[in-house]
């Protein structure tokens, strides 16, 4: 959950449209540059392609117990946030991830934001293939932090790797590679809509001159961005027309080659966490959908998992359920949205039915910190209740459509107290149209 969202200027893109103010410097935290929240400081650390072995999961467990308020927060991106810390920690926090391979580089760390397909290379035999990404991710993170202009991106540049399923090439980051099933490779730039061909071998090159080339282009331009997004015109567009993505998470279960499992609002207490690394084979894959992926990991782990609290089984309304820190972690907030929308999800009967519908994202105030891409339900605090809002776009628009194509989906809103806003959120769960 970004704790410092885009600023924006008004009117700078036109007299219906705001866009970022990058006249300002990115104050995206990290690990090492702390951010000043409600609750104490926040360190942000970078997990490329969400990869943890089972010895830096539990180091984390250790910082946050050591450090911080003993929880720890998963984000969109697959990091892990600690909360709670004291401004003087920054140090022994540093020496602590620094000893089981979580700080590669002081300089770099902060743009290693890189997801991956959480499944990839788990498909049973016989199975479509999909491209095992995992080599990829730690080829990118290797050749990011070994490269000095590689740190003039903002910590706010994305790149995901794709293995062919569409799951993370939905999710618009800056430079996407996507896997094709025939061995193809597709580069994707921002929300083009088309994609360059890349040949094979040279992936991870080619993601990099996409980066760097989007650094040069904005010198020579005279522009200020930090995502592709922003100046789409900046790159020359790809040739190869990209289909629509999926964007499915992992079913939370069984897999074929492991166990999925949810986090509620992606946040566990270090004793969860713990539980979790005791259930996996050695190794944990984040996912930018606040889950949690254990490759290896037999089912009969699923039991002890449920009972301390994670999701184990489909069909919840919890299923792509988030909600920004609230109370009384930012001062901002006009409300305890988590607590609130625990509540709401709780309510059994009221929520019949949603989990099948569209994503729902409970905002403490008018930044809606952590809301997620597309269509979605958004629950926005007003200090008497909650206003229930279907809001977005209707999906990516086709290959060769302009910004102006998507349609705006935005549907009247409802003000709610606390106690209709179960049922209100369901209904707009299901809507349609």
């Amino acid at each position: 959950m970004p704790p410092t969202p885009d600023a924006t200027a008004p009117g700078a893109a036109g007299p219906d449209r705001e866009v970022p103010d990058r006249g300002r410097a990115d104050a995206c935290p990290g690990a090492l540059r702390l951010h000043a929240a409600d609750d104490g400081a926040l360190a942000r650390i970078r997990l490329p392609g969400g990869l943890l072995t089972d010895r830096q999961a539990l180091a984390l467990a250790e910082a946050a117990e050591a450090l911080g308020d003993g929880e720890l927060e998963t984000t969109s991106r697959g990091n892990v946030q600690l909360r709670g810390l004291a401004a003087h920690c920054a140090a022994e926090l540093a020496d602590r991830l620094r000893a089981v391979g979580l700080l590669p580089s002081d300089t770099h760390e902060r743009v290693r934001n890189i997801v991956a397909s959480p499944t990839a290379g788990l498909d049973p035999a016989g199975a479509p293939g999909h491209a095992d990404v995992q080599a990829w991710v730690r080829e990118l993170d290797a050749r990011l932090c070994a490269s000095d202009w590689a740190a003039g991106l903002s910590g706010k540049f994305l790149f995901a790797l794709d293995d062919g399923r569409g799951d993370v090439a939905a999710l618009d980051a800056d430079v996407t590679l996507i896997a094709g099933p025939d061995g193809t490779r597709l580069l994707r730039l921002g929300r083009d809509g088309h994609g360059h061909p890349v040949e094979a071998g040279q992936e991870v090159a080619a993601v990099l001159d996409a980066a760097r080339s989007f650094l040069a282009a904005l010198r020579t331009n005279g522009r200020k961005a930090w995502h592709l997004r922003e100046v789409p015109d900046l790159l020359p567009a790809g040739s190869v027309p990209l289909p629509a993505f999926a964007g499915a998470a992992p079913a939370v279960g069984a897999l074929p080659g492991g166990l999925s499992v949810g986090l509620r609002f992606g946040r566990a207490s270090a004793g969860q966490w713990r539980t979790l690394v005791d259930a996996s084979a050695g190794e944990l894959r984040l996912t930018p959908w606040r889950g949690a992926v254990l490759p290896g990991a037999p089912a009969d782990q699923l039991p002890a998992l449920a009972a301390a609290g994670f999701r184990t089984e489909p069909g919840s309304a919890w299923e792509r359920a988030t909600a920004c820190t609230g109370l009384p972690g930012c001062a901002k907030s006009l409300a305890d949205v988590r607590a609130d929308a625990a509540r709401a999800l709780d309510a059994g009967a009221a929520t019949e039915g949603a989990a099948g519908g569209l994503p729902v994202h409970w905002s403490g105030c008018e930044r809606r910190c952590g809301h997620p891409a597309g269509r979605w339900v958004d629950v926005l605090a007003t200090g008497h209740g909650y206003r229930v809002t279907v809001n977005g776009t209707a999906g990516r628009p086709a290959a060769g459509a302009t910004a102006a194509d998507a349609t705006d989906v935005n549907a009247a809103s409802v003000d709610v107290t606390n106690e209709e806003m179960a049922e209100a959120v369901a209904e707009a769960r299901r809507t349609t149209k």
